[in-house]
């Protein structure tokens, strides 16, 4: 299978996306009684081709998926980050598409719609592993890169485009991206695309394909617009649940500590906490676009390199977060809930609730960023006097027995103690440990047609 991207030497992922090279594994639960693909009569180029990696018995998410996607069937998955289902929509996809038989260049078989940069070069990825002994062409179409080599590969052909909804938008309305012979759409992290704000540009982009196609819709959550917009695009599909993560394995491995807290007092406590011993990459979450964005501006002023992602930043330096993040430029993430499903991060320490989480399962999804491939991790709840009776179905349906939280100051001796913070850490950061280059070292790339918004954070210092 061929890769195309802006880079004119095929098969090739640009370097600079820092993407994540074994996606397909992606942490997700393996049953030994699981079906294999080859079971569920995926062909044999594709069974071979995950086989090359490891791959041999389905995930949960795609052992409910296949059997309806092969079918033809529309299908609505709910499924977190991390359990397998570009399989779920790329197998069946890759299955019904015909392989280029001449040179003649064809318009697109198949459509993936992806809320981030990274992502589509993330789906492409997979489905050049998936897809290596077919001989299929799949195309990344993403925003800050410049137009003529995405146009270019869309004259010579190709059977997939993976792409963002402003920079499909254009080329399709500037007659470059011919959508007339899509059979297979896939709407992947729909939920993500409502908060960033795509979802007008992706209902346009629905109305250009034809009636007569197969649609698959991804999402963790599934609010009003968007089963609006299924109900709307969809024909009669049906909906499906990946199994979620065992909470039992998440208590394990992530010491929890839960704190009632004041909310004048709530980014003084924060700033100790981020002074702990040892912490390294630290992910801070909140409900609102807001209070996200004014946690890291109030880090920054003390210090911390901190960046932000949420839907009120361009799509440009949402990825410009990410990558700091990454790389380590920053060591702190404040994100929303909506905002931080498509991040993978292995090496996060801590983990800080800023706001309380809505419910028990958002909770798991939080603190379950820490405490991965063995390690273990530290996930701090602050509960504000308002989210108690909340803060109390979570640990009562979760079984954690921290119903009262104790009361916590920003200079109450048990938390110094309790997280191992030096006693003389005040609510900023040290100039002698201001070592981080911070957000500004990280270029960010705006897409052109669609304008920029404000940067996520500031460097430190």
């Amino acid at each position: 299978m061929t890769v195309e991207t802006d880079n004119p030497t095929e098969g090739t992922i640009e370097d600079d996306l820092e993407v994540e090279v074994e996606p397909l594994h992606a942490g997700a639960p393996v049953k030994p009684d699981s079906p294999t693909f080859s079971e569920l009569g995926v062909r044999p180029e594709i069974v071979q081709a995950l086989n090359d990696v490891g791959i041999e018995r389905t995930f949960a998410i795609q052992e409910l998926t296949l059997p309806l996607a092969l079918a033809g069937e529309d299908v609505i998955g709910q499924a977190r980050t991390g359990m397998g289902k570009t399989l779920g929509f790329g197998v069946p996809m890759l299955q019904r598409i015909t392989p280029p038989m001449g040179a003649e260049p064809r318009p697109p078989q198949a459509l993936v719609v992806v809320p981030t940069r990274e992502l589509c070069v993330q789906v492409t990825n997979d489905l050049a592993v998936a897809g290596k002994h077919l001989g299929v062409r799949a195309l990344s179409i993403y925003g800050g890169r410049p137009y003529e080599p995405q146009i270019a590969a869309l004259r010579r052909g190709v059977e997939i485009v993976v792409g963002t909804p402003g920079r499909l938008l254009d080329l399709a309305e500037q007659g470059h991206l011919v959508l007339g012979a899509v059979g297979a759409l896939v709407l992947d992290e729909a939920d993500e695309m409502l908060d960033l704000g795509f979802l007008p540009d992706v209902e346009r982009i629905l109305r250009m394909v034809p009636d007569q196609r197969q649609t698959m819709l991804f999402s963790a959550t599934m609010p009003g617009p968007i089963i609006t917009l299924s109900r709307t695009f969809l024909n009669r599909p049906t909906h499906i649940r990946a199994e979620e993560a065992d909470a039992g394995a998440i208590h394990e491995r992530t010491r929890q500590v839960v704190y009632r807290a004041h909310a004048m007092d709530k980014v003084e406590l924060l700033a100790r906490v981020l002074q702990a011993k040892d912490r390294g990459l630290t992910m801070i979450f909140t409900r609102t676009k807001r209070t996200a964005q004014r946690v890291a501006d109030d880090l920054a002023d003390r210090g911390f390199a901190v960046a932000a992602v949420h839907g009120d930043l361009g799509q440009g330096a949402r990825e410009q977060s990410l990558r700091a993040f990454r790389s380590g430029k920053v060591d702190v993430l404040v994100a929303t809930d909506v905002a931080a499903r498509g991040i993978d991060v292995t090496d996060v320490t801590h983990v800080v609730n800023y706001q309380c989480p809505e419910d028990a399962k958002t909770y798991i999804h939080r603190i379950g960023r820490t405490g991965r491939a063995g390690k273990t991790g530290l996930a701090v709840t602050l509960v504000d006097w308002d989210d108690m009776p909340r803060w109390r179905l979570i640990s009562q349906e979760l079984g954690l027995d921290i119903a009262e939280p104790v009361e916590t100051y920003s200079t109450s001796a048990h938390l110094f103690s309790d997280l191992d913070i030096e006693q003389s850490s005040t609510g900023r950061l040290p100039l002698g440990q201001r070592t981080r280059a911070g957000l500004a070292a990280e270029h960010i790339d705006e897409e052109p047609s669609r304008g920029g918004r404000r940067t996520g954070g500031r460097r430190a210092g």
